[in-house]
């Protein structure tokens, strides 16, 4: 699903974010990624989301370069791929249901459609009884589950999340990767960047691990 091939990334031609990744994330995989603050970890999700493109190595993702995507092609390519912020980046004046819902107001769906897939997403976290409520009554869990309900409701075959747990506490850190591992068992490819090494360790899933940009641990799902 995702390959890096010495994959590396410099920004203003000097500073090396990325050196020489490799590695492969198999159809199906639930991996984490890990690393101390400045590790690496955003940029090479901004690689995968084709926000950046890297200075060197290619970056496969079902089989195709994405560097070499035509501009046109990008919008359509991103909409493969969910994407779970730290800050959740939710629209304040709009509802829960208007949250999630945007995605596919973007892409042009029915008005059915939007409404039979904005519910089911959220149920899927359990919040279909606060559609309506607005983003500021939430607590930081239940704000946090409305963005993976919007990240998940065009139903992407990849689901990426940078920090989730970030600003949670321990159970409810708990809960919301609980989350990610349902959507992983009905199929979903998931890439996590996570700092919480001890949460990790519980379950069990494959780590990648960087340092100073380079990948110095890939440890098999125990």
């Amino acid at each position: 699903m995702i390959a890096f091939e010495h994959v590396g990334k410099r920004y203003g031609g000097r500073f090396e974010a990325l050196a020489n990744i490799d590695f492969r994330v198999q159809r199906g995989e639930m991996v984490f990624l890990t690393g101390h603050s400045g590790a690496g970890k955003s940029s090479l999700l901004r690689l995968i989301m084709r926000l950046e493109r890297p200075s060197r190595g290619k970056v496969r993702v079902a089989g195709h370069d994405i560097a070499g995507l035509h501009a046109s092609q990008v919008p359509f390519y991103r909409r493969q791929i969910g994407v779970v912020f730290q800050d959740h980046q939710l629209l304040f004046d709009r509802d829960v249901f208007a949250n999630v819902a945007l995605p596919l107001e973007i892409q042009g769906a029915e008005p059915r459609e939007i409404a039979r897939r904005t519910r089911a997403a959220l149920d899927k976290v359990g919040l279909l009884h606060r559609e309506k409520a607005l983003p500021i009554e939430l607590s930081g869990g239940e704000q946090q589950r409305v963005g993976i309900a919007r990240a998940v409701v065009n139903k992407p075959s990849l689901l990426l999340a940078d920090e989730p747990t970030g600003n949670l506490d321990p159970q409810l850190s708990a809960d919301i990767m609980t989350l990610f591992e349902d959507f992983n068992r009905i199929g979903t490819t998931v890439l996590i960047a996570s700092h919480d090494l001890a949460l990790i360790a519980r379950l069990r899933h494959r780590v990648l691990r960087l340092r100073d940009g380079r990948l110095v641990g890939d440890q098999e799902a125990t």
